[in-house]
């Protein structure tokens, strides 16, 4: 688990640490005005997500035939010269190239979560998932603040840096990472779920599972509704300047942190994985509408404290996804729900920021209304919570067992 979680906290630290910096190095690339390197920017996210879409289910699927351990360091590897080459782009087609290969390798994830289900016990699940939520907050909580300085430094030395992590990373992982699944385990690789829609399909032969992928659609797309519109919406409302919004978004990074680190295990304990599921949506619903709503930027301080507790729902998700599936096909299914993910993060900026911010903060809008997006997160948010008590009042008890013929 100390493994997975460093090699989580630096895949996501690798990401957001060149946040701060990649839009001035497009502008740099292409030597256009701000509206030109909007565009590339936006694509360039784009192709990252999308390739993520993509080789989720076929990273997954591979490390249910070879094994984890071999799929994590070739992803770390890759990783490692992925940001050597993002760092000596001379080109924005290079630059094209390293973000469509950095998609591929971050879609390790997979991998990832699968390994920790691999080596989790019914104990031990959501507090090892708990894990995966401290690394993505300690990830987008230093990252952007350690890109920044070093941005200033020099624009290109932060793809060096996050290339040293990650090579020092898989260095340290060749020599003590153990292999997770066991050779019984392991099954045929099949290109039919390798095929990203196929291995949604196979969501399906879970019932459970299904109704939580759902939950997961709606959540993710909200989330990274939320994080796209975020810096947007404050400076445009409560005129928060980079500073303040630096700030704000570590005091996210440091409550999940805390919530994810030091709650889960006992919520889970206390009221189970489906009831801490059931808190966290509700949450969730209840702090997006607060987002939208609040007329004053000291509010969304003390939102954010409370929305944290939000953080409970997504490992108390995967610890009951990991229960449910068997050993073989762990690598398939956490490949579908990453996929899944992924799928969000193409379209949540163009339904949020491009459309519902950008329409209801424009003269055309019947109403000023720069929280619309955060209103439809709540709204989706509420459906993901009516859509899981009707699932846990069809399927009782304990996780269900797996589907015949799975």
């Amino acid at each position: 688990m100390i493994f997975i979680f460093v090699t989580m906290f630096i895949d996501i630290l690798g990401l957001a640490i060149i946040v701060p910096i990649l839009p001035d190095l497009i502008g740099e690339l292409v030597g256009r005005d701000a509206s030109s390197t909007g565009r590339y920017l936006g694509v360039i996210v784009a192709v990252y997500a999308l390739m993520q879409f993509l080789f989720a289910p076929v990273l997954g699927a591979l490390s249910d035939r070879f094994g984890r351990r071999p799929i994590i360091l070739i992803s770390l590897f890759g990783f490692g010269i992925d940001y050597l080459i993002q760092g000596w782009a001379p080109s924005i087609g290079w630059l094209f190239v390293g973000r469509f290969i950095a998609g591929v390798m971050g879609a390790s994830i997979t991998t990832a979560n699968a390994y920790i289900a691999d080596v989790s016990t019914p104990d031990t699940r959501a507090r090892n998932f708990g894990f995966v939520g401290v690394a993505f907050g300690l990830g987008f909580t230093m990252g952007p603040a350690l890109g920044g300085v070093l941005g200033a430094i020099h624009l290109r030395l932060p793809f060096f840096v996050a290339a040293a992590l990650a090579l020092v990373n898989w260095l340290y992982g060749f020599f003590v990472l153990p292999e997770s699944l066991a050779p019984e385990h392991r099954r045929a690789v099949s290109f039919r779920n390798m095929n990203p829609i196929a291995s949604l399909r196979r969501l399906r032969a879970y019932p459970l599972v299904a109704g939580l992928a759902f939950a997961v659609l709606f959540s993710s797309l909200a989330q990274r509704g939320m994080e796209n519109v975020w810096v947007l919406h404050a400076g445009y409302r409560y005129g928060w300047d980079i500073q303040t919004n630096g700030l704000t978004l570590a005091l996210v990074g440091v409550m999940a942190i805390l919530v994810q680190g030091l709650l889960v295990r006992p919520a889970v304990r206390r009221l189970g994985e489906r009831r801490t599921i059931m808190l966290g949506l509700t949450v969730s619903t209840l702090a997006f509408l607060g987002y939208g709503l609040a007329s004053e930027g000291w509010m969304v301080l003390i939102i954010i404290v409370f929305g944290a507790l939000a953080g409970l729902a997504m490992p108390a998700i995967q610890g009951l996804v990991a229960g449910t599936v068997g050993p073989s096909e762990q690598g398939e299914i956490q490949g579908a729900l990453t996929s899944l993910t992924s799928l969000t993060s193409i379209f949540a900026p163009l339904i949020f920021t491009a459309g519902l911010f950008s329409f209801f903060t424009s003269s055309a809008a019947p109403m000023a209304l720069p929280g619309a997006p955060f209103l439809l997160g709540s709204i989706l948010f509420a459906v993901s919570l009516v859509v899981l008590i009707r699932l846990f009042r069809r399927i009782p008890g304990a996780p269900a067992a797996r589907a015949t013929g799975a």
